[in-house]
């Protein structure tokens, strides 16, 4: 798999949003993933990446 650069930053403004979703990162096979509901796919997603 392709490993995705992360800029980091301590800012972010985005327009248009639909909702906000809290979630924590699972295990998945050799990988993560974040769950989502069905009623977003095929949406374009940001995903926020904060310190713990």
């Amino acid at each position: 798999m392709k490993k995705t650069e992360v800029r980091e930053q301590t800012e972010i403004r985005v327009k248009g949003i639909v909702g906000f979703i809290e979630k924590r990162v699972t295990p998945f096979g050799t990988g993560a993933k974040v769950d989502c509901p069905k009623e977003y796919l095929g949406r374009r997603v940001y995903l926020v990446i904060l310190r713990d």
